[in-house]
């Protein structure tokens, strides 16, 4: 797997991609090793890079990038109702289990949104609590979810 390193308004991030596309974004830079190879010149990580960055300059509002995706059929169906959702618009829990066909199905879909493999390119911080509240983001600080839905003019 080839990586690339870019510097974002939420942090460093790593973008990882296999001979399918992207499957990872990472938030901290991965150190090249055996199993990651650094390639800064990989037309596909330069794309998706570049795509990052208009997105972080409100330059963008969507991706388009092949990706690769690996979860059972439910983590894959809640990742594809995330995707679904229009940039400065959020949706519930339940709202995204609804759309899953399991509407009772709220703690599932969170923990399939915190195992999201694309964060950003999968917008995982645009899921937040019925009553709007805000809730964990991809492991990470709420932080890192708020900056996104300021960015986003949500909040």
């Amino acid at each position: 797997m080839k990586f690339m390193k870019i510097d974002s308004l939420i942090g460093p991030l790593s973008i990882i991609r296999n001979e399918k596309g992207i499957c990872s974004i990472e938030f901290c830079h991965v150190a090249e090793s055996a199993e990651f190879e650094h390639d800064a010149q990989d037309a596909l990580l330069k794309q998706a890079a570049e795509q990052l960055l208009q997105y972080f300059k409100r330059e963008r509002q969507s991706f388009d990038l092949p990706l690769d995706l690996k979860g059972t059929s439910f983590q894959e169906a809640v990742w594809q109702a995330l995707a679904s959702i229009p940039f400065g618009e959020t949706r519930s829990y339940q709202d995204i289990a609804i759309v899953c066909g399991s509407p009772k199905a709220v703690r599932a879909v969170g923990q399939a949104n915190k195992r999201n493999p694309m964060p950003i390119l999968i917008p995982c911080h645009r899921v937040i609590g019925k009553n709007k509240s805000m809730t964990g983001y991809a492991g990470q600080e709420i932080d890192k979810k708020v900056r996104l839905l300021q960015l986003e003019g949500v909040l």
